[in-house]
């Protein structure tokens, strides 16, 4: 097996080729292409007609953001200069999301928030026995969809108490020194391991994906991840 993962993924506690299937996905909430990969995961999961299950690793898109966040305006300056250096590239996302039945709202989009609370409250969920990828789906829709601030303690509160997580819960994880260390170790081992970006969908410990590929092509990684013969690889099988 590659030396890529080896944090994460080791010897002795690798899942081997069996028609259970365990996705974790390596992405952040203010990521587009999360939010399309995140779709697109699920309707691959869909296909899978033995047991699965998903879990979720933290990824800063911005680690070095502000803990108050920065406007929309002023992120896009820094990040890309020119607002015409933006505009084909959210055009193309538009595209890309409606195809994945997103409807992204840029034009509502006021904040960019620190989302380290953000992984906090999703650390916490996972303690809990919380279905995560229901609520990383509401976290993802909440700001692009709608446009909030998700940074912010009352959206979490928000979003979380559907899915079972009381407004105190939400508050205190997202003040817990032990969490934010948590989420900060777990993120260390993604980045020591060589992953620059997200997303990323780490499939039964032999196989990553990278990107929001295709369904078809995480279906058939599914396929080489559960029955596929040969070496482990920690190789997409289409990398764009």
């Amino acid at each position: 097996m590659s030396d890529l993962f080896s944090n994460i993924v080791r010897s002795e506690d690798r899942i081997t080729a069996t028609a259970a299937l365990h996705v974790e996905v390596i992405a952040d909430f203010v990521c587009p292409f999360c939010f399309i990969g995140k779709r697109r995961l699920d309707e691959a999961l869909k296909a899978v007609s033995g047991p699965s299950d998903v879990s979720w690793y933290p990824f800063q898109l911005n680690p070095d953001m502000p803990p108050e966040g920065l406007p929309f305006d002023v992120y896009i300056k820094n990040r890309f200069g020119s607002p015409a250096n933006i505009e084909p590239v959210l055009e193309h996302l538009a595209e890309e999301g409606e195809g994945a039945g997103i409807r992204f709202r840029f034009d509502k989009l006021r904040h960019v928030p620190n989302t380290l609370p953000v992984h906090q409250l999703m650390q916490l969920a996972e303690t809990l026995g919380a279905d995560q990828s229901a609520l990383a789906e509401d976290l993802m829709s909440a700001f692009f969809e709608e446009g909030r601030n998700i940074g912010e303690r009352g959206v979490l509160i928000d979003v979380a108490e559907p899915h079972g997580i009381s407004a105190h819960e939400t508050g205190k994880a997202v003040s817990s020194d032990q969490l934010r260390q948590m989420v900060l170790s777990r993120e260390n081992q993604v980045r020591a391991s060589g992953l620059l970006g997200a997303p990323g969908f780490l499939i039964n410990r032999r196989l990553l994906v990278v990107g929001a590929q295709s369904t078809d092509n995480i279906v058939n990684a599914f396929d080489r991840a559960m029955f596929g013969e040969g070496t482990d690889s920690l190789v997409s099988p289409a990398l764009n």
